[in-house]
């Protein structure tokens, strides 16, 4: 197990009126080889109510869950410490999200904080955006440290009604969080204060009606790229550090034309060497493969490569950028994929995690 990748699941137990079931346990860990493409269950938990999105430290060794419970004016965020050793999944603390369907966190780049993305429906209950939390010695969450809110709306009457904060990722040289609002068809950029204050710095318009959900960061600082739900699109943004401000460079369709009816895309990921990005499309159950130009932040369409199952939700990339995971929500399957890292085109091994209802995976060394 030393050698191994850790897979990080998370699964849903809760139902929703908007999901298709909740056939999942909770919180699970597995471990896969990347040479014999091996896994293997090594822990779980069922205490965590609808961990729908997972951040995990480097090494392994801490797990932050959201908890995304229809009706609940507030979620919840868990942290969890794993021990590599015993494969034992140990509870530590959690904290009040301050807003309702508590989508999406990440660790800062410093590994000091938690930042905290709420979708939110309906009215009532604190209804922050993005709350930002200090990571203790222990690993466990403090109390919220601040948050703000998001006002406004879009044209889809029927998802863009208010604000719905979908993503915050924190940029490559770390301190500035982007978040990406659906609801508003914004992208927001904060600068994050030593003591987890929020400064906002920049607002970017996206075209009308795209509904941003999720953000990727090239390695090189230089470029973002969003992942747009509701248009079925990929946008290449240019980033200037300093204002935090965003600059679209490129938009392209993550599905033909015809498959656009009834796709609504989901996750975005990029390689390690940044030259190849994988988004998720539900619907028409593909994960499109687009290169990005180095010098440009271009986009290509590649490939569309069947997801190996239906509603891929979420994607992971291995460290190594050798093998990639789609977590196909409805068809409760977690498909691995070989990558060729020269052309960026994804082959199917056959080789799967069964899990009911996958909705986010994460994959550390």
């Amino acid at each position: 197990m030393q050698n191994a990748c850790l897979v990080f699941v998370g699964s849903l137990n809760r139902e929703a009126p908007y999901f298709q079931g909740a056939r999942g346990v909770g919180l699970s860990v597995y471990s896969f080889d990347e040479e014999t493409l091996e896994t293997r269950k090594l822990a779980e938990t069922g205490d965590v109510d609808n961990p729908t999105f997972l951040s995990v430290t480097p090494d392994g060794s801490h797990i932050y869950a959201n908890s995304e419970v229809f009706a609940w004016r507030e979620g919840v965020v868990s942290a969890y410490r794993f021990d590599r050793q015993t494969a034992a999944l140990s509870y530590i603390n959690k904290q009040p999200s301050l807003g309702s369907i508590t989508a999406h966190n990440t660790i800062t780049r410093d590994g000091t904080k938690l930042l905290v993305a709420n979708y939110g429906m309906g009215e009532g209950g604190p209804d922050r955006s993005v709350v930002v939390y200090g990571l203790r010695e222990d690993g466990g969450l403090t109390a919220p440290l601040s948050s703000v809110a998001h006002a406004g709306t879009g044209p889809d009457t029927a998802r863009q009604e208010r604000p719905h904060a979908h993503s915050v990722t924190d940029t490559v040289a770390g301190g500035v969080a982007i978040v990406a609002d659906l609801g508003i068809d914004r992208l927001f950029s904060y600068r994050i204060g030593p003591d987890g204050s929020l400064t906002r710095l920049a607002e970017s318009v996206l075209a009308s009606g795209a509904g941003p959900r999720h953000v990727a960061l090239h390695p090189g600082g230089r470029f973002v790229f969003v992942m747009n739900e509701l248009d079925s699109t990929i946008v290449s943004l240019a980033l200037d550090d300093v204002s935090g401000r965003l600059t679209v460079i490129d938009t392209k369709p993550a599905v033909s034309a015809e498959a656009r009816d009834g796709n609504h895309c989901a996750d975005i990921q990029i390689s390690p060497d940044g030259r190849f990005l994988y988004g998720s499309n539900r619907g028409h159950d593909s994960i499109a493969v687009f290169s990005v130009d180095q010098q440009t932040g271009a986009l290509a369409l590649v490939d569309y490569t069947p997801c190996g199952g239906a509603t891929p939700r979420n994607l992971a990339l291995t460290p190594s950028g050798r093998h990639l995971f789609s977590a196909n929500q409805n068809a409760d399957r977690i498909s691995i994929f070989a990558r060729d890292m020269a052309t960026g085109r994804l082959a199917d091994t056959g080789r799967s995690i069964d899990v009911g209802t996958p909705m986010c995976v994460k994959i550390v060394r």
